[in-house]
């Protein structure tokens, strides 16, 4: 019988600071040493058009100016992925376990790096933020389209705060909750951290009991109360069928929320859980390429903190 194929994680890396700081979350997160790595670049060298030029006198200085510029960028780039793959050798990787592309941007960078995660990924890991110095731009515009277009596996997130023993889980009732539960499990099933499970009610704010109780009517918080405690018990048991023990596992419920999105981040920050995990979709049944909206925001968000939106 074939032993079965090491899971794969792609890293993808743009040359920037909170790249590298994906590959440090990486190297120090234990679990992944069981993964193999895939170190991976898009490289925007010189387009075509600007090769045409060398076969005009008149630019031909020019060109041969920018091409210059372009294997010193390759360069540059070649030292970035042996610095990353060394991160992760120094932190226990087996060198044959790390494995780096650079490929020539053929489509775009979103789209190519969304290419090479088809090919039978359990993750795609990305910073938070790259080369872009646009502060109002929370996570970088390529970033942001792996985020919303790879639906069909799970994106890691990570910001500058390195992993800890601590994982915040924002659970409903869902099928995508409990999918975010099961990825957990699997990966990191085992190993000595703790898992925090949080549901987040929304309040019905200033309006009054008799308005309140017609928008969510007692029966509906009961019902609400008895399907959160279930979804509780289903996730805590997945946990503890991949190795986890009951001390190692928490669940709260957190009422009358102006924003359920805020709540989670501002529990993580209150708790000091590095890493938030939510599902892709929760309640909501719209197409299952977006996010549900509060996925969305925690994601917009966290700035520091890892965030894994599990498909």
């Amino acid at each position: 019988m074939s032993k079965p194929s090491q899971k794969k994680i792609l890293l993808a890396v743009d040359g920037s600071e909170r790249a590298m700081d994906a590959v440090r979350y990486v190297a120090k997160f234990p679990p992944f040493h069981n993964f193999r790595v895939m170190l991976f670049n898009v490289f925007s060298g010189v387009p075509e058009s600007y090769r045409d030029m060398e076969k005009d006198a008149l630019f031909s200085q020019a060109s041969r100016e920018v091409r210059s510029w372009e294997m010193q960028q390759r360069k540059v780039i070649n030292e970035y992925m042996d610095q990353a793959r060394q991160t992760l050798i120094r932190s226990g990787f087996p060198e044959k376990a790390i494995s780096i592309k650079v490929q020539n941007r053929k489509k775009g960078i979103a789209r190519d790096i969304l290419v090479e995660a088809r090919n039978r990924y359990q993750a795609l890991v990305v910073g938070r933020k790259g080369m872009s110095t646009y502060k109002e731009i929370i996570i970088g515009s390529v970033a942001d389209k792996l985020v919303d277009r790879a639906s069909f596996l799970p994106v890691l997130i990570i910001g500058q705060i390195p992993p800890d023993e601590n994982i915040l889980i924002a659970v409903d009732a869902s099928e995508g909750a409990m999918r975010a539960v099961d990825f957990v499990a699997s990966t990191i099933g085992g190993f000595d951290f703790k898992i925090h499970l949080l549901h987040v009610i929304r309040g019905t704010g200033d309006l009054t009991d008799e308005f309140a109780n017609l928008f969510f009517p007692k029966e509906a918080k009961n019902k609400a109360q008895e399907e959160i405690t279930v979804a509780f018990e289903d996730a805590k048991k997945r946990l503890k069928d991949a190795g986890f023990t009951s001390d190692k596992i928490t669940a709260k419920v957190i009422t009358d929320s102006q924003s359920r999105a805020g709540s989670i981040i501002q529990e993580a920050r209150e708790k000091d859980y590095g890493t938030i995990v939510v599902g892709r979709r929760g309640l909501s049944k719209v197409q299952k390429f977006f996010m549900g909206r509060v996925s969305n925001k925690v994601v917009h968000t966290v700035r520091n903190r890892a965030v894994w939106v599990i498909t």
